[in-house]
């Protein structure tokens, strides 16, 4: 006679306490005994959010294209008029830059751009000390719990193997954005194929010679590694993703390393 596989495992690291009839928060959705039911006694992420928004005090950068009133909590700065725009209207033709120029070779457009890249760097205003890396702690912090509000995903992945990452769509793609989860252990490929999916986009990625969809770096514009892990990207030393932080998935050439000189702006810190 087949054994009964009945109960669950309570969520906290430090319990696994098996109940058969488990609690399921009704706030962050996970599974808990009796003894952590409450929110407060498994430090329900759900109640660190209300009460970091209601708090306020976090700067918020709006958007200058025209009748938009997009927000980031983190600048985005057009490298070529140098004005602040949502990730919506990241691109020079979004956002009708008037310094929009004629595309130029390849090459020569990249290292124009690493360049000016190298002299906005020269050029940045000092650090604000520790009262602007608390501003920026607190920002990101309430980005997470933001995503974590309205992040599809998995619903089976337990809360530790949880990455939220805001995945700005390419522009074929009905919504600019979707905020999702994605579990820590996987690749960048399959990061990708479950975005798609979730996303409903046209995934090409086992035809060789159709354009593919790549995961890239948010201030890079770099192509990540179909292989690498997401654990190796958000603990990279150069150039981390982050927690809560944004990414970009985007159809590139088979021979394109990542996004060109109109689409690779940087975020100030």
């Amino acid at each position: 006679m087949a054994e009964l596989n009945i109960g669950k495992h309570c969520e906290i690291e430090s319990c696994k306490q098996k109940d058969f009839l488990p609690f399921v928060c009704s706030s962050c959705s996970g599974v808990f005994c009796l003894e952590h039911r409450s929110r407060d006694s498994h430090s329900c992420p759900e109640v660190l959010v209300k009460k970091e928004i209601g708090s306020g005090g976090s700067t918020s950068y709006p958007c200058s294209c025209e009748d938009c009133k997009g927000k980031e909590l983190l600048p985005v700065i057009c490298p070529h008029c140098e004005k602040h725009f949502c990730l919506t209207h990241r691109h020079q033709d979004d956002h009708k830059c008037e310094k929009l120029e004629i595309p130029k070779p390849r090459m020569a457009a990249t290292q124009e751009l690493v360049q000016k890249i190298v002299e906005s760097k020269k050029n940045a205003p000092p650090s604000k000390g520790r009262k602007g890396a608390k501003n920026a702690a607190t920002a990101a912090k309430v980005a997470l719990m933001k995503l974590k509000m309205h992040a599809s995903g998995d619903k089976g992945l337990p809360q530790t193997e949880r990455t939220y990452l805001q995945v700005f769509l390419p522009k074929e793609a009905e919504d600019p954005s979707l905020p999702m989860f994605f579990c820590s252990k996987w690749s960048a490929g399959k990061v990708v194929d479950f975005a798609a999916s979730q996303a409903s986009l046209k995934n090409n990625n086992n035809v060789l010679t159709a354009k593919k969809l790549r995961l890239c770096h948010p201030e890079t514009g770099e192509a990540f590694r179909m292989d690498a892990s997401l654990q190796s990207l958000l603990s990279n030393t150069d150039c981390p993703l982050h927690n809560g932080g944004n990414v970009i998935l985007e159809y590139l050439d088979n021979e394109s390393s990542g996004l060109d000189d109109v689409t690779a702006y940087i975020y100030s810190s």
